[in-house]
């Protein structure tokens, strides 16, 4: 990575203060009052401070990974117990989402492409919105940019200390919420597409060395992150009854497996230009997650990506695409 120039750190501070902005600005106003899955945690933070028992599953309210509430647990030890100091955990972790969005894009492509990707998540309404209200799930991106980021710079340095780091942040996301569980496979199929990739590019000297580089970082990543998420699975095998069944969150767990997959796909993809969450604790009810006229770029954007990333004569299945591609997917 070249070293930022003055006018870059520059951008960054402006983009950051917007984020900063819309994040916290009368956070201790709006929204107005705690939603019950927030009082819950706050609950869970208050006896944890109380007791000291700071765990790594709450299996209350459903169960819930424990790093957000026990971070919310030392905002509230430190700040008092407002509803703020739930939500101000939520937006600290979307002004650094941001910041880690524009050092992975500007490693995977360039500064200018940066700065606008990081600003459009500063005023992204879906992004605002969940960095406002004290839910978990506002880890995810966090822990995802930043792990893509340092196994992007292990894949082009080969340095150890950024595979140690993707491998930390691999581990520590299975602590945040459920949805990162599938993000490992990410990783591995972009583990395995820049293996091809390196094998169709570099000579057979190069090659050997490159593999050797990847097989190293690989399972330094990996060791990294399974003794990072062994706490957790410990407590999933000696406490399988405090794991709230969450079949029902899945299409497995329908009448019409089939059915109940087709209509998911229709409407997660559908949310991005067309027609968005209704619920209004987490959206403007039925409003796409892209305004006019970013839902239209973001169609003829994400075609015209796809054609070049199949696109033989550019190099089918190039290493940044697969990565994209894969996370969206």
């Amino acid at each position: 990575m070249t070293k930022p120039s003055r006018l870059e750190i520059l951008v960054v501070v402006l983009i950051l203060s917007v984020a900063i902005f819309f994040r916290f600005y009368h956070l201790d106003q709006t929204p107005p009052g705690l939603y019950p899955d927030e009082a819950m945690n706050g609950s869970n933070a208050l006896i944890a401070n109380a007791t000291g028992d700071y765990k790594i599953f709450y299996t209350e309210n459903n169960g819930r990974e424990g790093l957000f509430i026990n971070l919310q647990a030392f905002s509230v030890k430190l700040f008092g117990i407002h509803p703020w100091a739930l939500r101000g955990v939520s937006a600290a972790i979307g002004v650094l989402t941001v910041l880690g969005l524009y050092l992975l894009v500007r490693e995977l492509f360039e500064r200018r492409i940066a700065a606008l990707c990081a600003f459009l998540l500063a005023i992204s309404f879906w992004h605002v919105n969940f960095s406002r209200i004290g839910f978990r799930a506002i880890m995810v991106p966090l822990i995802l940019v930043y792990l893509y980021y340092f196994l992007w710079r292990g894949l082009k340095t080969g340095h150890w200390f950024h595979y140690f780091i993707a491998g930390l942040l691999t581990g520590l996301g299975f602590y945040t919420y459920t949805a990162y569980r599938v993000a490992p496979l990410i990783t591995i199929i972009v583990f395995i597409n820049y293996w091809w990739y390196v094998k169709r590019t570099f000579s057979h000297e190069n090659y050997t060395h490159a593999r050797m580089q990847l097989i190293r970082g690989f399972c330094l990543l990996m060791i990294t992150a399974f003794f990072v998420a062994l706490p957790m699975g410990i407590f999933v095998l000696w406490h399988p009854d405090q794991i709230t069944p969450q079949s029902y969150l899945s299409v497995f767990g329908q009448a019409d497996p089939i059915k109940a997959l087709w209509d998911s796909v229709i409407r997660t993809l559908g949310m991005f230009s067309f027609v968005g969450d209704g619920n209004q604790r987490h959206n403007i009810a039925g409003a796409p997650m892209l305004g006019w006229p970013l839902g239209v770029l973001f169609i003829i954007g994400f075609f015209k990506e796809l054609g070049h990333w199949l696109s033989r004569k550019h190099g089918a299945f190039s290493p940044v695409h697969t990565l994209l591609f894969s996370w969206f997917f």
